[in-house]
């Protein structure tokens, strides 16, 4: 299985749209600096010691691209990446990284500001793509979980539950068709819009320190875990 697993050309998509409202800061959150360097690098980075043959596209908001590339220079960033804007929606910016994609291969959509993925975990994703065409990392739910139900609110079995992070890894073809359907306000992540369009998806095991940076106190966590 793994030598074929080389043949078929990765793509990643790294949704980088943030505005950082969350963050209280004046710089958009996938450019706020962890240990010296803007988040995004530190994420792009993670997939290019995946594989360095891996395609990499990053959707940013169009009047951001200036900035980036400036970033780019100050901090002799060199990894050859492509860059597209990004649109209203999340679910826009990921259909204009799919116009730089190819119609083959696999194709895994991950968070700007989620560098502290682990190279197990895109491994494990890419690998369970390949096999059932689309595949998301989880993680299981350690608090207890209580679901609102009008002005009540019940407690439920957390074990049936899972929490989903990014990288979200599809069959080209599968991603390309299923981004064709019109947008619902449903669509979370990618696996929510291949799932509309009758695709299941598979799971495999995410890892903990995946977190979205979007508060200053994830940022502190950044820093402890990048140590």
């Amino acid at each position: 299985m793994s030598h074929s697993i080389h043949k078929k050309q990765k793509t990643v998509i790294i949704v980088a749209g943030g505005t950082g409202k969350r963050m209280q800061a004046d710089i958009p959150k996938q450019f706020i600096e962890l240990k010296s360097k803007p988040i995004l690098m530190h994420t792009i980075e993670v997939f290019a010691n995946y594989d360095r043959h891996i395609n990499i596209i990053v959707v940013l908001p169009e009047n951001q691209m200036k900035v980036w590339k400036q970033m780019c220079k100050k901090h002799n960033f060199n990894i050859v990446h492509q860059t597209v804007a990004g649109g209203v929606t999340r679910f826009d910016s990921v259909k204009n990284g799919l116009e730089l994609t190819p119609d083959e291969g696999l194709v895994a959509v991950h968070d700007g500001v989620r560098p502290l993925v682990s190279v197990q975990t895109i491994h494990r994703c890419f690998e369970k793509a390949e096999r059932t065409g689309a595949a998301i990392p989880v993680t299981d739910i350690v608090e207890s979980i209580r679901k609102i139900e009008g002005n009540d609110n019940v407690t439920v079995d957390r074990n049936l539950y899972k929490a989903v992070q990014t990288p979200q890894v599809f069959d080209a073809q599968i991603l390309k068709a299923a981004y064709r359907q019109n947008y619902v306000a449903t669509f979370t992540d990618d696996a929510s819009v291949v799932e509309a369009s009758g695709h299941k998806i598979s799971i495999v095991e995410g890892n903990k320190e995946n977190i979205k940076i979007t508060t200053p106190f994830d940022l502190e966590i950044g820093e402890l875990f990048l140590d």
